[in-house]
């Protein structure tokens, strides 16, 4: 079955691993003429393929053909925009085992979590299709002189740039709303894993997407990131990535005032209490940390217990930590596959000896998951008896590292937990409501789950604070960002007018 499923990426993609993958402009696909580099495999570091950096020129026939499509696709009825999303969305599903295979392939996600998230990528393409035909309306304001009446216009070409760890879900969680808007984009997915980008824009223009609307170019963040964030024809930057390329992004957008949205890193608190259920706590902080191979911005990678209870949940939680099954991100079995890339391994890896240097204590693995010799594989790992001065509990580590803090009553849990630069997501397991509210409303985050894991609900506001990023995701704030709003004053005829000059 393993084998079957890797037969089914690889048919995916062929028609790109033997000439290299190119870039999609205009609505067909165009071979790269810039520099050429290779696509790992993560799960055995062989070479997949190659793609190539977009020239400026490239770069420059995107953004035109974004922005020749802008005005025809922004005054495309609703109703029509929303029929050409739905359609997306059943192409999606209906290749979504293709597209599971290829998360896998390349970002070396595991089967059993990939095989959802090409189905939350159509949901992603249906909810805001459903959203499209009332994406323009606005307020009715009325004062005693005047009526004012608001109303929304997609804000031109944007540019939306994606991460490796999850690149198919993310990108749809970014693109379907700019194209419900009436936007035109120019998407640059990550380098690292690029292949299933070219699914998602192969599927929008065979669902009836008109040429020019959705592009997509591939390159290096240091070159075509670079190009595509400070191109004057490129109105808005919607990006996923690591806050230090976050604040250069902003840097290079600022000169033309782009509008930016930032969905950057996180060092993620799961604040258990002696109260708690311990059993779901105990599910939950496993799952939010160790699936997706630690590689997911919401992880809960920061657990923080009550002393009281301390020894008894690390005791477990160790004992789990190492049954977790690291193998083939292919087989259905395997809860960890490998990170997704050498550099990136390197990184993760180098946490055991800052750990040990720092004080703390590896209960679990801490070293290379060896197969055969080949591929990323770092088994899950478990830091404890950290202090919120280490490295390890302030830096986002992004990989299967789970660092474990005791804390002592409610003021201390709190004070833990917001002391770190970032702020996108928290978790917090009590059985008491009052505690619930007041831990909730206290800690420094975007985003608070209690006694839960992170179910994503599409109409809700999703983003973070502090370097964890600028703006929100979902609903009606996703159009907030991608449109931009007028408000017109029509007077009633009797407001007193000052004159002047008589």
């Amino acid at each position: 079955m393993t084998n079957a499923r890797r037969d089914t990426a690889l048919n995916a993609i062929a028609p790109h691993l033997e000439a290299g993958l190119g870039h999609f402009i205009n609505g067909r696909s165009v071979p790269g003429q810039g520099p050429s580099f290779d696509i790992i495999d993560p799960s055995t570091g062989d070479k997949l393929g190659r793609t190539h950096d977009a020239t400026a020129e490239e770069l420059n026939q995107a953004v035109a053909a974004a922005s020749a499509a802008f005005p025809a696709w922004s005054a495309t009825p609703g109703e029509q925009r929303k029929k050409i999303l739905h359609k997306v969305a059943d192409l999606i599903v209906a290749r979504a085992d293709e597209i599971a295979a290829v998360e896998c392939l390349d970002a070396g996600q595991a089967w059993r979590f990939m095989s959802k998230a090409a189905l939350r990528g159509a949901e992603n393409f249906r909810y805001f299709g459903d959203l499209a035909p009332s994406a323009a309306d606005g307020q009715s304001l009325p004062t005693t002189e005047h009526m004012n009446v608001t109303t929304r216009t997609a804000i031109g070409p944007v540019a939306v740039i994606t991460p490796w760890n999850t690149p198919f879900m993310l990108s749809t969680w970014k693109i379907a709303p700019a194209l419900a808007s009436g936007c035109t984009v120019v998407h640059k997915p990550a380098e690292w894993s690029p292949y299933s980008a070219r699914l998602l824009v192969e599927i929008a223009h065979e669902a009836g997407l008109p040429p020019g609307v959705f592009n997509a170019v591939n390159g290096l963040g240091e070159t075509t990131g670079k190009r595509l964030t400070e191109h004057p024809g490129i109105k808005a930057i919607a990006f996923v990535g690591e806050s230090k390329t976050g604040s250069a992004i902003m840097r290079q957008g600022s000169e033309t005032l782009k509008r930016v949205h930032f969905e950057l890193g996180g060092k993620n608190p799961v604040v258990v209490f002696e109260d708690a259920d311990l059993e779901r706590a105990l599910d939950a902080t496993v799952f939010m940390i160790y699936s997706l191979n630690g590689q997911r911005c919401t992880s809960s990678s920061r657990l923080l217990v009550q002393r009281s209870i301390y020894d008894a949940f690390v005791a477990r939680l160790t004992t789990r930590v190492k049954n977790l099954k690291v193998g083939d991100p292919f087989d259905p079995a395997t809860e960890v596959g490998p990170l997704i890339h050498q550099r990136h391994f390197d990184k993760v890896a180098s946490y055991a000896a800052i750990a040990q240097q720092d004080g703390a204590r590896i209960a679990a693995g801490g070293m290379p998951c060896p197969r055969a010799g080949k591929g990323y594989f770092f088994q899950p790992t478990l830091f404890v008896d950290a202090d919120q001065s280490m490295r390890i509990a302030q830096e986002e580590i992004f990989g299967p590292v789970l660092t474990v803090i005791p804390f002592t009553d409610e003021a201390d849990a709190i004070a833990k937990a917001n002391d770190v630069e970032y702020g996108l997501a928290g978790y917090l397991w009590t059985n008491d409501v009052g505690r619930a509210l007041r831990v909730s409303g206290a800690l420094q985050v975007g985003m608070v789950w209690v006694n839960s894991e992170n179910v994503r609900h599409l109409a809700t506001p999703f983003g973070g604070t502090k370097s964890s990023g600028i703006g929100r995701d979902g609903g009606d704030w996703s159009f907030d960002f991608y449109m931009e709003t007028k408000n017109i004053a029509l007077a009633f005829g009797h407001h007193k007018i000052q004159r002047l000059g008589v």
